[in-house]
């Protein structure tokens, strides 16, 4: 049994991993911004103090990508600043750090899945923030694994699956970008996945070197955002027209990556994850929402 704490729990993989929880012999710290403040250095070691705390996982993070665009304060301070106090502390603490980070730190410029090992080359202000993160991570704790993930949703919080069937239950038609491929990834395969991470690091906590650094995770597939919106339509019963468009057809504050498929080989042969279908996942949650 380990003590974990999870940073950012109001979320959707928070949210998740507190479902998760309640099955698992581990004790599990939630925290938010209310119960911690990263951006304090001194509320973390306090807090980290005489917990026995092993392990966290840190979901906190700035996910408006259009709105940081002009809120690059903001995100610099939650993306980069609370990741550097917290991989601070774990390593003051020997505590393992696992850090959730984005496809978004890609350029979307390659016509293969991308590999850990590919150079990060983000074209948004959320993308640059959480490739500093990640930086902060590696450089202030050594122990420390980086998941990479893409096009996250959940049964919680707000997201793309929710957004599309409260619009298309409202609307004969809508118009989705499909010149964007990516891969959408269920919140909760994710948290089963950073369980199974966990318990394979405690288990060979003497050979621990070989499972730290950055790995990618999403569910297995691809997709455009009209495909995964046609299969949320498809799956919930809804009649809504969808209507593909290109990305210059619906400008947005932030650019947003032409392909960030994210290549699943690493973690995948590291852990011994078996991952799902992006389709067979969207199932679950589809019917979790009540549809």
């Amino acid at each position: 049994m380990a003590n974990i704490l999870v940073t950012g729990a109001n979320g959707q993989l928070g949210s998740e991993l507190q479902v998760l929880s309640k099955k698992l012999k581990h004790h599990f710290y939630f925290t938010d911004i209310d119960e911690l403040d990263l951006t304090n250095i001194s509320a973390i070691q306090k807090f980290f103090k005489g917990r026995g705390i092993s392990i966290c996982i840190n979901c906190a993070a700035y996910t408006a990508v259009d709105q940081a665009e002009n809120d690059i304060k903001n995100a610099t301070a939650i993306n980069v600043t609370t990741v550097k106090n917290l991989a601070e502390v774990c390593a003051n603490y020997n505590v393992l750090l696992l850090h959730i980070s984005t496809d978004y730190v890609f350029g979307g410029n390659k016509c293969r899945p991308y590999l850990e090992t590919d150079k990060a080359k983000p074209i948004n202000v959320y993308g640059q923030t959480k490739h500093e993160g990640e930086i902060q991570a590696l450089r202030k704790n050594n122990a420390t694994i980086i998941i990479r993930t893409s096009w996250l949703y959940s049964s919680f919080g707000a997201n793309f699956v929710k957004t599309m069937l409260r619009v298309g239950s409202e609307k004969s038609s809508l118009k989705v970008i499909f010149d964007q491929i990516g891969t959408p990834t269920y919140a909760a395969d994710l948290a089963e996945a950073l369980i199974q991470i966990v318990d394979r690091t405690i288990a060979e906590s003497n050979n621990i070197s070989k499972y730290l650094g950055i790995f990618n995770y999403s569910n297995e597939g691809i997709a455009s955002w009209y495909d995964f919106a046609m299969e949320i339509f498809m799956l919930s019963g809804i009649t809504c027209e969808v209507k593909p468009i290109r990305t210059e057809d619906y400008p947005t504050a932030s650019k947003r990556p032409h392909f960030s498929v994210l290549d699943k080989s690493k973690i995948k042969s590291t852990f011994g994850l078996t991952i799902p279908h992006w389709k067979e996942s969207l199932a679950v949650c589809i019917n979790k929402l009540g549809y």
